[in-house]
């Protein structure tokens, strides 16, 4: 049985134990009923009581956070739970490694958002898109595979190292009929091709999208729009590539022409495609294993940066599949 404990820690200067405190000291609440141990705050040093292996769980976490926010991070409750869950699979022994890891600022926007990786799963994805050609990425919702491509596309453009970005998505209905939606055949797939602009917009401000989209240096269209192309000197991504079918995903491949990277993203545990219809995802991951210069990073839900709670339903998924599977019964025909 662990010994009672109680611990005093300095949390860095004092700007940086504020930033890992959290506004009203939320963070430390959090953390205590992450680790469960009592801190009391005062100024930039904290006591920490409670079980001997807590209190010490507790103090590394405290270090990886001021590590992190002296790296300039924001320290919110995803963080928290990664760095905690990266201590806990002793991926961070020393306690620099993750906050140099994650110190890297890749894109400023023009507010000034300053863009990097949140996790070491985002920080590997971010430089397989700087070493290779072909990327894919594959990994759960809000595991940041989209946004972090269309960032490294707009870095490309900005360095000319491409003339123009094409993002495409196919235009496959979940749930809903297409032809019931109103407006022309645009107006309809538009919807499917919101989250690629709303990307565009964050990273560079909707007036600059606007008019580089005017100009045809930035192409949003629905991947049917790709066939008989050549894409020379272009950024390319296609996202949402479960839904892709065998024949797409060989015909988006096949576009890719000289001076171009291309990155795919999806999440193989999402494909919308009708009964029976085998993923292009899926087997591209057959077929191209093996083939040199392209990389395959996989996500996982360790790399989720939306709410925790996100983190907890991709988990709750994954177990009742599992579970369905092991008692050899299919609920997804």
């Amino acid at each position: 049985m662990s010994k009672y404990r109680e611990v005093r820690f300095t949390v860095g200067t004092y700007g940086e134990a504020l930033t890992v405190f959290g506004i009203g000291d939320e963070n430390l609440s959090y953390i205590e009923s992450l680790t469960q141990v009592k801190i009391v705050a005062r100024g930039n040093e904290v006591l920490i009581t409670g079980n001997e292996e807590d209190v010490e769980k507790t103090r590394k976490l405290l270090e990886q956070l001021v590590s992190l926010a002296r790296a300039g991070n924001g320290i919110d409750v995803g963080l928290i739970n990664y760095a905690s869950e990266m201590l806990e699979q002793d991926q961070a022994q020393d306690t620099d490694n993750l906050a140099d890891a994650l110190s890297e600022v890749i894109f400023t926007t023009p507010r000034g958002k300053k863009i990097r990786p949140k996790t070491l799963g985002q920080k590997s994805y971010v430089q397989a898109i700087r070493d290779y050609d072909i990327v894919f990425g594959i990994g759960p919702a809000g595991t940041g595979k989209t946004y972090l491509a269309v960032v490294m596309a707009v870095l490309a453009l900005k360095n000319k190292e491409v003339n123009r970005i094409v993002l495409t998505r196919p235009a496959v209905e979940a749930g809903e009929k297409l032809g019931f939606l109103p407006g022309d055949l645009q107006e309809k797939v538009n919807p499917y091709l919101r989250p690629l602009h709303d990307s565009l917009y964050d990273t560079l401000g909707m007036d600059k999208v606007e008019k580089l989209m005017e100009r045809t240096v930035i192409e949003v269209a629905p991947l049917a729009y790709m066939r008989g192309r050549t894409l020379d000197d272009a950024f390319i991504i296609l996202d949402e590539a479960q839904n892709t079918t065998p024949e797409q995903m060989k015909m988006f491949l096949t576009r890719i022409g000289f001076g171009s990277k291309a990155v795919i993203t999806g999440d193989v545990t999402q494909v919308d495609l009708p009964k029976g219809q085998y993923s292009g995802l899926i087997e591209a991951q057959q077929v191209l294993e093996k083939v040199k210069g392209i990389s395959f990073q996989y996500l996982t839900e360790a790399d989720v940066v939306r709410h925790p709670l996100v983190q907890e339903i991709i988990r709750a998924y994954e177990f009742f599949d599992k579970d369905n599977q092991d008692n050899g019964r299919c609920v997804r025909d």
